[in-house]
Formats: C-alpha cells, sequence, structure tokens
C-alpha cells in the first residue's frame, strides 16, 4: 500500500506534535488511500523499520496529543552520510514511501535535501519547521519560538518583580546556539528602560566579560538592580562560543558538528564574575535550560495554530513535490508557503543588525517585531517599590 511517511528530528518544543497531527488529518483528507506511518526516533527508526501506523488513530486522540509537548514520535540528532543516506532511501522504498515529511530545524531540511539529491524514486521530501531558536531562513518566525519566548518573557518579568522587592544582579542563561531571538525575546515587553532585561547578550553581538561586568555596575548604581538574558552561545571576540573559551577546547560536538553547550557550564563562570566584582550584592544565575522548549504551563494559542497549519501544509506539499514550509509575513497576515529545501537546508538565520542598539540592547524595531509575536503582557502594578 503506498504511504506518507511523517517522523520527528531535533529537539522538541510545546507545539512539534501539533504539526504532526496537522499532517495526518491533511494526508487522511487529500488521499485517503495512503497509509500513514511514523518513524519512531527520526531516520533512526526509519532504517530499523522502527514505524507506527498512524492510519487509524481517532481525531480526538489526534488532538490531545496535539496539545501535548515533546516529540510524540520520539527524536534524533543523527546526521546522515551516504551511505545512510541509502539506507534510508531503501527503507522508504520498502514502504512504498510517495512523500517523507520530516519535522525539524536547519539540520533536518539538511539531512531531507541530502536524501531527495541521491532519490531517483518516486518518493518527494518535505520539511515541516520547527525550532524555539527561530533560526530558520525564509521564515517570518518558527513554530515552536512563539511559546518558548512566553516563557522566556513571563521569567524575566518575574525575576524583575522578585528583585524590584529584594535588590540585586540576576543573569538569566537562555538557548541560543546561533541565534539570540529566543534571548531578545523579552525585550517585547519593556515599556521603559527600568524594564527587565535591562541587558541582552547574543551571539550575534561579540561578548567581553569585563565590558558585561562594567554595563551590570552602571545598570544596578542606577536602579539597585539588574536582570540580564544571556545567550548560552554567546561568542569572544575571537567569534568562539564563550563555554568553549571558557573550557580551553575541550569540548564535545553533536553529529553535526554543533559545540554542545552546557549553559550550566557558562552559569557557573558568570556567577564567579559577578561575585569577585559585587562582594556584597545578592547576585545570582540561573539557566533556563530546556524548559522553556516544551513547557506544559505556557503553550501560546497562536503558535498552537501555525504548527497544525504548517503541518496540513506540509502533506498537502509533499502529494506534488519537495521543499520546505514556511512561515510568511505578508505585513498582515502569516500563511504557509513553500520554498526548495536548498534555501533552508544548514542555513542559519540571525537576528538582522538593525534589531540591536548596541552590544547589550535590542533597538525599537527589534522589540516591535517581538511584540508582534509576543502574548498581551501581564498587568503589573507595583507603585510602592
Amino acid at each position: 500500500m503506498p504511504s506518507i511517511v511523517i517522523a520527528q528530528g531535533g529537539g522538541p518544543t510545546a507545539v512539534i506534535n501539533q504539526t504532526l497531527c496537522g499532517a495526518i488529518l491533511a494526508a487522511r483528507r487529500h488521499d485517503p488511500s495512503l497509509q500513514i506511518l511514523g518513524a519512531r526516533h527520526g531516520v533512526r527508526g526509519l532504517t530499523a523499520d522502527n514505524v507506527v501506523d498512524l492510519t487509524a488513530v481517532p481525531e480526538a486522540d489526534l488532538h490531545r496529543l496535539g496539545n501535548t509537548p515533546s516529540s510524540a514520535l520520539g527524536s534524533t540528532r543523527d546526521k546522515p552520510d551516504p551511505g545512510t543516506c541509502s539506507d534510508i532511501l531503501a527503507a522508504l522504498d520498502r514502504l512504498d514511501a510517495r512523500a517523507f515529511v520530516y519535522i525539524g530545524g536547519n539540520d533536518t531540511a539538511g539531512t531531507l535535501e541530502l536524501l531527495r539529491q541521491q532519490s531517483s524514486g518516486p518518493c518527494h521530501f518535505v520539511h515541516a519547521p520547527k525550532t524555539i531558536d527561530n533560526d530558520l531562513m525564509e521564515n517570518d518566525h518558527v513554530p515552536g519560538f512563539i511559546s518558548a519566548a512566553a516563557f522566556v518573557a513571563n521569567a524575566l518579568v518575574s525575576i524583575d518583580l522578585d528583585f524590584r522587592a529584594m535588590p540585586g544582579i540576576h543573569v538569566a542563561i537562555v538557548m541560543g546556539r546561533h541565534a539570540g531571538f529566543l534571548t531578545a525575546a523579552a525585550a517585547g515587553w519593556q515599556q521603559s528602560p527600568d524594564d527587565a532585561p535591562h541587558l541582552i547578550y547574543t551571539p550575534e553581538q561579540p561578548f567581553s566579560v569585563p565590558r558585561f561586568l562594567d554595563e551590570v555596575e552602571a545598570v544596578y548604581a542606577r536602579l539597585g538592580r539588574c536582570i540580564v538574558s544571556m545567550s548560552e552561545g554567546v561568542q569572544d571576540e575571537m567569534g568562539r562560543p564563550l563555554t568553549e573559551a571558557l573550557a580551553g577546547g575541550a569540548v564535545e560536538r553533536d553529529a553535526h558538528g554543533n559545540l554542545q553547550l552546557t549553559g550550566g557550564d557558562l552559569g557557573i563562570e558568570i556567577q564567579k564574575a559577578l561575585k569577585s566584582r559585587f562582594r556584597k550584592a545578592r547576585a545570582r544565575v540561573d539557566t533556563l535550560g530546556y524548559l522553556p522548549r516544551g513547557y506544559i504551563g505556557v503553550i501560546d494559542e497562536t503558535d498552537r495554530k501555525e504548527a497544525f497549519a504548517a503541518g496540513e501544509f506540509a502533506a498537502q506539499s509533499a502529494l506534488t513535490g519537495s521543499g520546505s514550509v514556511v512561515l510568511h509575513y505578508d505585513g498582515d497576515r502569516i500563511e504557509p508557503q513553500l520554498v526548495p529545501l536548498e534555501r533552508v537546508a544548514g542555513k542559519t538565520r540571525h537576528m538582522p543588525d538593525d534589531f540591536f542598539a548596541g552590544s547589550s540592547a535590542v533597538s525599537a524595531e527589534g522589540r516591535g517585531y517581538f511584540r508582534r509575536l509576543l502574548p498581551t503582557r501581564p498587568d503589573i502594578f507595583l507603585p510602592f517599590v
């Protein structure tokens, strides 16, 4: 029986299962003769024939699944080499696959482009977007980002309220390897220069520990507190991730060559620097870690709907050709479109230069972008401090 195969790759998000469910339901509607198969743990499951039949999953269960964070099919960060690509294509051929929809980030798109280039069969390859990093080319923003950004914004507002009551310095280490969108997102809720985050450090701008300490001191002297949002992927003046510089080169990398960042290690070093400079201040560094990317308590409704629509569009597109689904913004509304895989595969979208105001602040244009995406800021009234 001809099939459409769906898999999930890379890190989970709060809404990646919405994309899965959208793809399943769209495939059912557009070609009821297709068997719908899910590959467990991405391409690793394909090569092991580890698949699950999704054809007859009740729609009510799919909607429950869509509202559940994490990757329901399991995930992987495997990077196929030419030999593995041959194994994957052979597995797709055994399943009589007419389409392979792979939900993930730029590395996932890269895998699909490799498969497309090597394939000589009838199978189409479609990438459905997902990442909290918001770093996929051609997209206005990416499913999964808004929910994670809302978590970060809520966290930093909450920390700011805490430190208004008990003055001090706080640094939040936020996920973001090459792009600072998630770290900078809370700037969308700033209403005055006194609102957190007071300083923002992303991978796009060179980071200097001495300059960081000077900037913290200036804010702390002015407000009696300083709330900092810092990407785990901040880089030194030589372009090296600070984590790598601090480790003296003793680092690990994943199958795609990505540095294995650990915000905990960075946080320890930043904590040491703060304690050395501000011996009497209340100073704390917290690593938000994986919490923002799939937090069940903060799942944005717009994010849900857009992730579902991306899955629907991916399945529809997969029946006619290959490509990468992107979220396009026309100045008024968001709609999914299909672009060639090579325009997304393995590429990283960085925060635009005009989103920055210096090395540690977000410009009005940048704040406007985040404000457009974030939900309404909580109503805050704290008049006595």
